[in-house]
């Protein structure tokens, strides 16, 4: 029922931003209905920590807690972050790294580089249409 309410008075806020009364009454009906929301989740608490069983007060206790952070991976013979890098890459990606530029490049091994005279400017590009100088 509250959020109904809530949901109106906020629709017309919008509607009438400039209406100091409809504001007031979104202001209230926000309050009203997250105060309430508050209050029945207290509520629920209180009485599921009233109701706990030997059973259920290890999972109120890990609700009220919350989790741990997970800790810091151990690895045999790594104590350091350094060593536990080099473990993790070399336990992942074992072997040689690949050469993909060796394969990418194959075409162009015997090609000598471009002189700048060779190469064309962007003379008849417009300003606007020029790639940016990215030196």
């Amino acid at each position: 029922m509250l959020r109904k309410a809530y949901n109106s008075v906020l629709r017309s806020s919008k509607r009438d931003r400039f209406d100091a009364s409809i504001l007031a009454s979104a202001r209230a009906a926000r309050s009203a209905y997250f105060k309430a929301i508050k209050k029945a989740k207290r509520a629920h608490w209180s009485s599921f920590l009233a109701s706990a069983t030997p059973q259920t007060v290890w999972t109120a206790k890990k609700l009220a807690v919350g989790r741990p952070p997970p800790p810091f991976p151990e690895l045999p013979g790594a104590s350091t972050p350094p060593e536990l890098n080099q473990a993790l890459l070399d336990h992942l990606f074992p072997g040689e790294p690949a050469k993909f530029l060796d394969t990418i490049l194959l075409p162009f091994k015997d090609c000598h580089p471009l002189a700048a005279d060779e190469v064309a400017g962007p003379s008849s590009v417009p300003p606007h249409r020029r790639p940016p100088d990215r030196r």
